[in-house]
């Protein structure tokens, strides 16, 4: 387990933030990532999200602080994550795509970096600007956010070896994908329940004769 959390790859998790095209491709070609840090940027991700709703300031954020639930959003964030894995993977496979579910899994939290490492930097600064000040929280934001959709795409793109315009359609067909996924586990979860309520109903008609 230690060789999935070594100083070299943590430390190759930010070289992919500086040069994307080349560390993604020895993600694909020469196993430089590590499933378990990408997941642990997914769950920090998640708590720096669930961090920025609850403090910053009222400048900037308008949530009732009681409405927010960091476990159901972890949850809601992994569900999302695992999804964006298993729909893009399915894809490729059909487009001929190169990359392995462990390389899109790796892509994918690694993208997340430039959110955590602005999420928490702009709640600090929404405790300090004033009412006409909000532009510094939002660029900070958008630039995070902005890179980690860049960062995902130009991964995509590689570990796949896609053009820009095939990168595009596949990500278009993975929003598809996620959807088919979704109505499949609402139809299983609905007929499992309706098999359930069927034999319950047997039972208590057996039990009170």
């Amino acid at each position: 387990m230690k060789k999935y959390f070594t100083k070299d790859k943590w430390k190759y998790s930010f070289y992919c933030l500086s040069h994307p095209v080349d560390g993604f491709y020895e993600i694909r070609h020469r196993d430089r990532g590590s499933v378990p840090i990408a997941f642990i940027y997914v769950i920090l991700y998640s708590l720096c999200y669930s961090i920025n709703r609850l403090a910053s300031s009222f400048v900037v954020n308008d949530t009732n602080p009681r409405s927010v639930n960091a476990l159901s959003e972890l949850f809601g964030v992994l569900v999302l994550y695992a999804l964006l894995c298993v729909g893009n993977w399915s894809i490729t496979c059909l487009m001929s795509g190169e990359g392995r579910l462990k390389d899109i899994s790796i892509i994918i939290g690694y993208s997340m970096l430039p959110m955590i490492l602005t999420l928490i930097p702009a709640t600090i600064i929404s405790q300090v600007i004033a009412a006409n000040e909000e532009a510094f929280y939002y660029i900070l934001v958008t630039l995070g956010t902005a890179y980690s959709l860049l960062l995902m795409l130009i991964g995509i793109m590689t570990i796949h070896n896609y053009s820009l315009l095939k990168t595009l359609i596949t990500l278009v067909l993975t929003m598809i994908a996620i959807l088919v996924i979704i109505f499949c586990i609402v139809m299983v979860y609905s007929l499992v329940n309706q098999v359930f309520g069927f034999f319950h109903s047997i039972y208590l008609e057996l039990l009170f004769r």
